[in-house]
């Protein structure tokens, strides 16, 4: 692919959402590579035909693959060979805090872990920075001081451009930003898990984000899959549920969740979308929420989830509806 391949009009299709009080803008919309990125050839076409869309923030970690690391090296080949024009305008995010190599320093959050991640993913990248560096889940033996330090000294050091945190809930976040402070880096992004069977974000740490000015980019808004057309009939054999060590276990997709999917999905038919448009639809409702961090094994999902910004918002029905299947 080259320079004339991109479509010059990406930025017209997407809608684009100040980061807290920060500088940074997402779009609505993100991409991350955690299953997905394994092959070449897939890989460049769901991120240069995401790029194509306006979505211009690809979301990764060292831990992604399968093997470990492999989705951040397949991203690198496909910015070295298709994107290499466009760094300036890409968003490329990582994380280091889940379990990477042997021994006591390749997990959790130490200084050493941390730092020795970042440089690996810069390598795998082939990148000189990368614009957001997150310490991926909280570490309650190490130091919070410490594993923010190691954030602070990435981005004096040019090596990261803002610093984040993803899953820390809302009195340690707003720990983490207070000692970010102290070394006049402001953390400007939490990565939390969030979608409409799952709010425990609501619960204090979007009011940190108001009162902090951080930004908000939520993982699983579909819920893996769950809150998709996938699972209205039980458990599909090709399907993550399926498969004994994923996320998604097949235990959670109950004849009870399945009553309730079907519920959700003819609710979304009415308002004109698919389940997975109406569950986007509602992560994005809050205005505290910068962008929904979606994944894709094809580039028609990404188009489908995309077309959810030129639809209408959710009513106040359609959203009481909604929390009274799912018992709120």
């Amino acid at each position: 692919m080259g320079q004339n391949d991109i479509d010059v009009a990406r930025y017209e299709k997407m809608e684009y959402a100040r980061c807290g009080r920060s500088g940074l803008k997402l779009p609505r919309i993100s991409l991350g590579g955690w299953h997905n990125f394994t092959e070449f050839e897939k890989t460049k076409e769901l991120v240069c035909g995401a790029f194509d869309l306006g979505i211009n923030h690809i979301d990764m970690a060292n831990n992604y693959g399968p093997p470990p690391g492999r989705a951040e090296e397949v991203l690198g080949e496909v910015l070295k060979k298709d994107l290499k024009g466009y760094r300036d305008e890409l968003l490329i995010s990582s994380k280091a805090g889940w379990g990477m190599w042997p021994g006591p320093y390749g997990d959790f959050g130490s200084k050493k872990y941390l730092i020795a991640s970042c440089e690996q993913s810069l390598k795998r990248l082939g990148v000189d920075y990368v614009d957001i560096f997150y310490s991926h889940r909280p570490d309650m033996e190490t130091p919070l001081d410490e594993t923010m330090g190691a954030l602070e000294q990435l981005v004096k050091q040019g090596k990261a451009l803002y610093a984040g945190i993803s899953s820390y809930d809302a009195a340690r976040t707003r720990l983490a930003a207070e000692s970010l402070r102290g070394g006049r880096v402001p953390l400007t992004i939490h990565q939390p898990l969030y979608h409409m069977m799952d709010r425990w974000i609501e619960d204090g740490l979007l009011d940190a984000a108001d009162d902090i000015g951080f930004g908000v980019i939520v993982f699983c808004p579909l819920a893996q899959g769950l809150l998709t057309n996938k699972y209205l009939n039980g458990v599909p054999k090709d399907s993550r549920a399926a498969d004994p060590d994923g996320f998604l276990q097949e235990s959670a997709v109950t004849e009870e969740m399945v009553g309730k999917l079907q519920q959700l999905n003819s609710i979304a038919e009415e308002c004109g979308m698919s389940l997975a448009q109406m569950s986007l639809k509602w992560v994005l409702r809050d205005k505290r929420v910068t962008s929904a961090l979606i994944g894709a094994s094809r580039l028609s999902q990404i188009e489908e989830n995309v077309k959810v910004l030129e639809m209408d918002d959710l009513s106040e029905d359609v959203l009481n509806r909604i929390d009274k299947v799912l018992g709120y």
